[in-house]
């Protein structure tokens, strides 16, 4: 029960006060990052690649993550503030109120018909150029990402709170965190990013089927089943492909398709069965991640009340 406890706790948290404003722990750690590649990457070399081998990638991530996983460990042992700093770990690893302040104007700028707003906003949200996307473009980009980071911001983090408490939660965030700052495929960060990407790709990899599942049971079952066992295997990603197959295909909607990365131009594989995503799409995505949230607390709660 006091499991339940504390992801509610830190849910309402989340709900109520959103991401810190001012000294978030993240954009300090963020700063460590940076500092951290610029020391073990090296320079630019003639043809604008880093000059890192893996090893080295490797050896900035222990140093990034591994002494605040302990430390977190370590504090989280302190009687009765111990719980507390937990609570505020998780917390600060969640983003559903985030995921909600960057989506809905992009929901809503699509209504109004200021595409101009929209393609900034929905840029605030993803990777790929969306400086060309039309209103439908938008939409398909907007609702993959509520789908996805709904998967990372939300329920990955409670996933290891809930496995391994504060460390546990930590652990995922900062190396999420890494993912998203060292995990691209730019001749820089090919190399010395790879151990990033591949950590965060198994941690996770649970959460990913976990979240996928919830999306199924809260909307065409069914349907979205049959996308996540069709369509997730060609997906580049492995944790991303059965989060937006069975997500699209709860909402009925189809996603994937042609997209912009760094200058270069990729066709995705399709994703869901439906008519394309509009505005009311990227609405239902985040219902769809709320309810999903709902979910998993109830899970818990159950769980409490029969191990009590």
């Amino acid at each position: 029960m006091s499991l339940f406890l504390s992801c509610l706790a830190a849910i309402l948290l989340d709900a109520f006060l959103g991401e810190p404003r001012r000294a978030h722990p993240l954009v300090a750690f963020g700063r460590l990052a940076n500092w951290l590649e610029r020391h073990f990457n090296g320079p630019l070399s003639a043809d604008g690649s880093g000059r890192a081998w893996r090893s080295h990638g490797v050896t900035a991530w222990c140093l990034a993550v591994l002494p605040l996983t302990t430390l977190a460990w370590l504090l989280e042992q302190i009687p009765y503030l111990g719980p507390l700093f937990a609570i505020g770990c998780l917390y600060l690893a969640l983003g559903m109120r985030s995921l909600y302040e960057h989506a809905l104007p992009v929901a809503q700028a699509l209504r109004l018909g200021d595409l101009t707003e929209a393609r900034k906003r929905v840029g605030w949200m993803v990777s790929r150029d969306t400086s060309v996307l039309d209103a439908e473009g938008v939409a398909r980009a907007g609702t993959e990402s509520v789908l996805e980071n709904g998967s990372d911001a939300v329920f990955a983090a409670l996933f290891w709170f809930i496995l391994a408490g504060a460390p546990g939660v930590v652990l995922y965030r900062l190396s999420n965190t890494l993912d998203a700052m060292w995990g691209y495929r730019t001749p820089r960060l090919a190399r010395f990013g790879w151990a990033a990407a591949r950590i965060d790709d198994v941690l996770n990899y649970l959460p990913a089927r976990l979240v996928a599942l919830s999306y199924a049971l809260l909307g065409r079952t069914a349907l979205a089943l049959r996308c996540w066992q069709r369509q997730a295997p060609a997906w580049d990603s492995p944790n991303a492909g059965p989060v937006m197959a069975a997500g699209a295909g709860a909402l009925g909607v189809s996603l994937g398709g042609a997209a912009v990365y760094h200058g270069r131009s990729e066709v995705r594989p399709p994703l869901g069965e439906g008519p394309p995503a509009r505005a009311r799409d990227i609405e239902r995505a985040l219902s769809l991640v709320q309810g999903a949230a709902g979910l998993w607390l109830l899970a818990l709660l159950l769980w409490g009340v029969v191990h009590a």
